[in-house]
């Protein structure tokens, strides 16, 4: 009885401790500055190739900053801060493409021409093994 009851105890204290050490139960509203700072990170400079707002100083990134910042002060969420700039200057403000609609092709397409090529492979490699036999 000993010998089990041991392991499980183990087991049971390390995933708590993985639990409470991710910070699962960490409920701490992020501040607006962190949110700022996200957000900022994550909108792509409307007239700069691949830099963010928070990385460039061309005058509409501090345009787009500065509308970050003062929605968030309103107490707009992210989403509806994402949204609204998605509505001004389309998807191709947002430096990570959404995972959805016509963009989702750019995230399967990939996927799908390696598993294609990989099918393609097997195929060829077991026709030719069956020529040789």
């Amino acid at each position: 009885m000993r010998k089990i009851f041991s392991p499980l105890v183990l087991a049971v204290v390390l995933a708590m401790t993985l639990v409470v050490a991710s910070g699962a139960f960490d409920a701490a509203v992020p501040s607006q500055r962190s949110r700022i700072a996200a957000l900022q990170a994550s909108i792509k400079c409307p007239s700069c190739e691949g830099l963010s707002v928070a990385q460039s100083n061309a005058p509409s990134a501090v345009a787009v900053r500065q509308r970050i910042a003062r929605q968030v002060r309103e107490g707009s969420t992210d989403a509806e801060i994402r949204d609204g700039l998605v509505g001004t200057y389309g998807t191709t403000i947002l430096l990570v493409p959404p995972k959805s609609g016509l963009t989702l092709i750019l995230w399967v397409g990939p996927l799908l021409i390696a598993v294609g090529g990989v099918s393609l492979l097997v195929v060829t490699f077991r026709r030719s093994r069956r020529g040789r036999t």
